[in-house]
């Protein structure tokens, strides 16, 4: 363990560790590589960003865990606050856990979990790992984090998106709708995709913002900002994280991803 990590507390993969182990979290996917039969009938951007993702010839990812460090601010005009997160996402069973540690002035950490499992959302939040300074749940919660988990699976392992419980739309030649149904509730997005078919961004009104006044449903974006390759795989270099309020857009956060920490199709707590 680093200095950083014993002085602000236990590393976050081991937070992250900790939280799978309470989840019974399916292991496996389909062995059969993805085909361009698989990819027929898909709106043209769609096949063109999948292709260029390189899914064809793999089988269908069904899991990731991965590290991504940045900025956060909850405010417009608030200052950058560090941060460090840990998250595995799950195919077969649409689950998802983040766990975040934010530095408050640079030393004081906040640590937040996300999660969504069997169809249900929350966000904690607590002070030195102790004092509980947030704690959502509800519809509202439960969509945010369902859609979310289809941003990660499209940015991060696109073809845990070819199954089923996804409806693929046409819009024009620079973008298409996805629409992912889980237990009956169904989220969209809008995807972007570059003429050589890297993903430029994606956006969706399926996720609420939380606000001085309360929750507010709004249109979220996160642009792409450069790609890495890793293992054969093409992976966001990082982003941004936008909400598109009636009083402007409010950027709140700046991610990088950590490449060397990426693993695809591993069991929630090992691998």
């Amino acid at each position: 363990m680093d200095l950083r990590s014993a002085v602000l507390g236990r590393g976050m993969a081991r937070r992250l560790a900790d939280r799978l182990t309470r989840l019974d979290l399916p292991t496996g996917g389909d062995p059969r590589p993805v085909t361009d039969d698989d990819l027929a009938g898909l709106p043209a951007p769609a096949q063109r960003w999948l292709r260029w993702s390189g899914v064809v010839g793999r089988p269908r990812d069904w899991s990731f865990r991965m590290r991504t460090t940045g900025r956060f601010r909850l405010r417009p005009g608030q200052a950058w606050m560090p941060f460090e997160a840990w998250q595995y996402d799950s195919g077969p069973a649409v689950a998802r856990v983040y766990t975040m540690r934010v530095d408050l002035f640079g030393v004081l950490p906040m640590h937040g979990v996300d999660s969504y499992a069997d169809g249900v959302g929350r966000m904690r939040g607590t002070l030195l790992g102790v004092v509980p300074v947030a704690d959502g749940s509800g519809p509202e919660f439960d969509v945010s984090e369902l859609a979310t988990w289809v941003a990660e699976a499209a940015m991060t392992a696109p073809s845990m998106l070819l199954v089923p419980a996804t409806t693929w739309s046409a819009v024009d030649d620079g973008c298409f709708d996805l629409a992912f149904d889980s237990g009956g509730r169904t989220v969209t997005a809008r995807l972007t995709v570059a003429a050589d078919g890297r993903l430029t961004g994606l956006s969706t009104e399926d996720r609420y913002a939380a606000l001085p006044g309360g929750l507010v449903r709004a249109r979220w974006s996160t642009p792409v900002e450069g790609w890495l390759t890793v293992g054969g795989r093409a992976l966001p270099a990082g982003g941004t994280a936008v909400w598109h309020l009636p009083e402007g857009d409010h950027v709140y956060g700046r991610v990088r991803v950590d490449p060397a920490s990426l693993s695809w199709n591993v069991p929630p707590t090992g691998g």
